[in-house]
């Protein structure tokens, strides 16, 4: 499948006009390694995100821009788009998580925050190591007398079944992922309720006044959005959003960091703190989302309801609101309210047995780049510049995405498995960093080298505003 069809896909499944893809051009032809269509992937919801602001360029009464997207800067954005120059970004990943093999198959670990690792570790009979004063989302690296070590967890897990384990540290409040096939999980009923859904969920909430902002070279200069999300999706989503002119204000918890990632998602947004367990913090919140026109949210069904910001409550007060929002494996079916990231939704659907098979590796083999998330934060762009273009008209409506159900158009984009490189032939086609010019940019940390857009909207350029910065680095006001 090339990324034309597989954006004439998405296209429809965002429900954009009939003609709105019809002026996107691809270019380029190398391609990453993978099982499935990977490069596709990222080309074409790259492409859908640029169709959307070409959409809402053209409400601003000029013609509709053309959309060009280079298919190996699109596969370079799906990986990192930020470079550090003279320093080193720490690992994103802590050193227990990972792919560890059971009696009966593999389970990944999902430990890299301390709750999650401290599950996983009670569950198997281990004491956690005590969590360091101001908790880290990714804690450093083990070291000796930290913890026990990968060796002592895998010889633990090989007492397990698969499902089992799965079972007991969900229960624990943890995330782990049993790996299946293809065929394992379109039998599942999960994966079956994620394949009978639509790629994108769209609520009409009814009507507002009109709401009239930006410009066509700024299209959504003016709108403030507000940021719920963490890991990677949703930070994807705002910061295109910023890209193009909205007022991103992102909230995270006091505890909250992600060392390896602030520099690559935090362009463009100011990061603010805020409790929404306590009083005064939601408080603080509501009065943020007063002033809101789009709320972006990664909370599973029900979270926002536990804070009284149900979406029944979100249009009744909020009537003017956009909402987008994202979860892990779908929104109907058994496994709706579970937690989960992009590598276990890989080892749930089949991604990591297929591409096991492929390149007859001894190991699952994931996807070369965390695919699901970038792509899903694309499509949720996609379908927030949608909404907003339909809320410039009074019309407001609520959007969501998830993981598992992009993780349906790749998977749809392998005919077959078997032939080793289906979709690429080696690491040589993988694009280089080298090969594109990037630019220079000064971070709070130092300075680096950010990639060109992979997409570009015909008069209308990407440009954030603010740099990238830490979280909790901006006062939580707009």
């Amino acid at each position: 499948m090339t990324a034309e069809q597989l954006l004439q896909r998405i296209w429809q499944g965002l429900g954009g006009a009939a003609d709105g893809d019809d002026g996107v051009l691809f270019h380029g032809s190398r391609t990453l390694p993978s099982a499935f269509a990977v490069t596709d992937l990222a080309a074409a919801s790259v492409a859908a995100a640029g169709a959307a602001v070409a959409g809402l360029v053209e409400t601003f009464g000029v013609p509709r821009p053309q959309v060009r997207v280079d298919r190996g800067l699109a596969s370079l954005w799906f990986g990192q788009s930020f470079r550090p120059v003279g320093w080193e970004l720490p690992s994103a990943w802590d050193s227990l998580a990972g792919d560890y093999r059971t009696l009966d198959g593999w389970i990944r670990l999902h430990t890299n925050a301390p709750h999650h690792r401290a599950a996983a570790l009670s569950v198997l009979g281990m004491a956690a190591p005590p969590e360091p004063s101001g908790a880290r989302a990714v804690p450093e690296p083990a070291h000796p007398g930290a913890g026990p070590s990968r060796a002592t967890v895998a010889a633990a897990v090989e007492h397990w079944r698969a499902a089992d384990l799965e079972h007991a540290v969900l229960a624990a409040g943890g995330c782990a992922a049993q790996m299946r096939s293809v065929a394992d999980w379109a039998m599942h009923p999960q994966g079956a309720a994620v394949i009978a859904e639509p790629l994108i969920h769209w609520d009409r909430l009814g009507r507002a006044a009109l709401r009239d902002a930006g410009t066509p070279e700024r299209p959504l200069d003016g709108v403030k959005v507000l940021d719920l999300t963490r890991v990677l999706a949703g930070p994807v989503t705002t910061r295109f959003l910023a890209g193009y002119g909205a007022q991103v204000l992102r909230i995270d918890p006091l505890d909250w960091f992600e060392p390896a990632l602030e520099p690559e998602m935090t362009v463009g947004k100011n990061c603010a703190r805020l409790d929404l367990k306590k009083p005064d913090g939601l408080l603080r919140f509501k009065t943020l989302l007063a002033e809101a026109d789009i709320l972006v949210h990664g909370y599973r069904p029900g979270a926002l309801n536990r804070l009284g910001l149900g979406p029944s409550v979100l249009a009744t007060d909020y009537p003017g609101l956009v909402t987008a929002a994202l979860d892990a494996y779908g929104w109907t079916g058994p496994w709706a309210g579970r937690r989960g990231f992009d590598s276990l939704v890989q080892m749930s659907c089949g991604i990591a047995d297929a591409g096991m098979r492929n390149y007859g590796s001894p190991a699952p083999r994931p996807l070369p780049v965390q695919a699901l998330d970038h792509a899903t934060g694309y499509l949720l762009a996609a379908a927030t510049v949608l909404a907003w273009t339909r809320r410039r008209g009074g019309e407001v409506t609520a959007v969501r995405a998830s993981l598992a159900r992009t993780a349906v158009e790749l998977v749809g984009t392998s005919e077959g498995i078997g032939a080793v490189g289906l979709m690429g032939t080696g690491p040589s086609d993988v694009p280089s960093a080298a090969d594109q010019a990037a630019a220079p940019e000064q971070t709070v940390w130092g300075a680096g080298l950010r990639l060109p857009m992979p997409m570009e909207v015909a008069g209308v350029p990407v440009r954030w505003d603010v740099p990238a910065r830490g979280y909790g680095s901006a006062p939580p006001r707009w």
